[in-house]
């Protein structure tokens, strides 16, 4: 039988194989990459590979190989997240303040709002999770905060190639979404607090801690690393100690999150946050930014596999399906809603507005590292997770249907002579070939 470090060998290469398979096919269908890697997570769990004898699933991923291939993904979640925070721009976020947190806040407040009260409804069926009673308020506002988000980083793929970037309607985007996933990503900490907290006084604690984390980082480990990092600059030599001191260090802060009760994710996040963005970041970048970004395109997929795994669609019903829909038209409605109001405000066109609202509404992977993250806080059950997963695919992948094409680059008609007493001279001889 093969042995379990040689099957996580063998996934590896079935999970990278999938992904790139699916890529160029949803390219041509206007989709993100991210969701060619997400629909390849689902066809080798049990929605699709579990269809055919011989349990397949359980076969190739067994308990005991999951359990490395998850150590693999919250790896390159961390680094993910860690990039994600990093990039998140403070001075962009200042330009057009006022219809950017205007944006921002109507595209996170109505869908919240309207997350909120399905959630209400949706609690009657999905309050226990393995055996364990799930905290009304967590639920809430968890499902709430999970309807709020725009995944930042598939926003940005789709603005670049939709040629948007130098657009008002997708500086805009960019901007707003960059706010609206800082102020998520704050009430998702406060939900994680809920939710690990067993009464009043430790939610009271963990946000203490949480608190007191950030000063931390902010007042200490923020200027420790401007300091590290400018002398590391300076030679060549130095810089190569770049990578494994800011590697050592993200994953620390993951951890540390994970200690005070809130999920790793937010510690990696809150170092990205922290790194310098002065006159050295160019190499900064080139010594880590570009081979994290090498080690993520590798480790992701494995975190698709292991939410494929927990995805199971023949187990909705139709009761699941019912609720599938109103899901996905709350997620909808709220997003598009809250956008389109806010940019119709302050004078942008119907045209543009839609855009802004459909940009805004993808969800993409951000979404699937937050519903991940509910499943390990006991928040989610698996019913639950597979009909989150399948709003954040459907409202990830509507944008490449109604957003416009970007326009073909404009060819320069060939010079011609109006002056019609000058005959057009004659073309000189050449010994090209021509083609045939």
């Amino acid at each position: 039988m093969t042995s379990d470090p040689a099957l996580i060998l063998l996934d590896l290469a079935l999970v990278l194989l999938t992904g790139a398979l699916l890529k160029p096919a949803m390219r041509k269908l206007r989709q993100p990459p991210v969701i060619a890697e997400i629909l390849g997570g689902i066809a080798l769990g049990p929605s699709l590979l579990g269809l055919l004898p011989g349990d397949l699933p359980a076969l190739l991923f067994p308990a005991s190989a999951r359990s490395g291939l998850s150590a693999i993904a919250q790896v390159g979640i961390a680094l993910f997240m860690f990039l994600i925070g990093w990039e998140v721009d403070l001075a962009r976020m200042r330009t057009r303040t006022s219809d950017v947190l205007r944006t921002s806040l109507a595209a996170i407040v109505v869908p919240f709002a309207a997350g909120t009260g399905l959630a209400y409804w949706l609690f009657t069926r999905h309050s226990h999770v393995a055996g364990h009673q799930v905290g009304r308020a967590a639920f809430v506002l968890f499902v709430g905060t999970a309807m709020a988000i725009t995944a930042f980083p598939v926003l940005a793929r789709i603005i670049v190639d939709h040629d948007l970037q130098r657009t008002p309607v997708g500086m805009l985007a960019l901007a707003s979404a960059a706010v609206g996933d800082l102020l998520a990503w704050c009430m998702l900490v406060f939900v994680s607090a809920v939710a690990a907290s067993a009464g009043l006084g430790q939610l009271g604690a963990v946000l203490v801690m949480s608190l007191l984390f950030g000063v931390v980082l902010a007042l200490v480990a923020r200027p420790l690393l401007h300091y590290a990092t400018d002398r590391m600059t300076r030679t060549s030599a130095r810089a190569t100690y770049l990578l494994p001191l800011i590697a050592a260090g993200l994953l620390t802060a993951g951890y540390t999150a994970h200690e005070i009760g809130l999920d790793a994710i937010f510690g990696a996040f809150a170092f990205g946050l922290i790194m310098p963005r002065g006159s050295r970041t160019a190499t900064l970048h080139a010594r880590i930014a570009v081979p994290l970004k090498h080690i993520t395109d590798l480790l992701l997929p494995v975190f698709f596999i292991q939410t494929g795994l927990s995805v199971d669609l023949a187990q909705l019903g139709s009761t699941g399906l019912i609720e599938v829909a109103a899901i996905i038209a709350v997620a909808c409605l709220g997003k598009l809603g809250g956008t389109i109001g806010a940019a119709r405000t302050f004078g942008m066109s119907w045209r543009d507005s839609t855009t802004l609202g459909f940009l805004m509404n993808t969800r993409g992977l951000t979404e699937l590292i937050i519903l991940n993250a509910g499943m390990r806080l006991g928040i989610l059950d698996q019913e639950m997770f597979t009909m989150m997963v399948c709003m954040a695919i459907v409202t990830t992948g509507m944008a490449g249907y109604v957003i416009p094409r970007p326009a073909p680059p404009e060819t320069s008609p060939p010079p011609t002579d109006a002056s019609p007493s000058r005959p057009a001279p004659r073309p000189a001889a050449s010994t090209a070939a021509t083609p045939s």
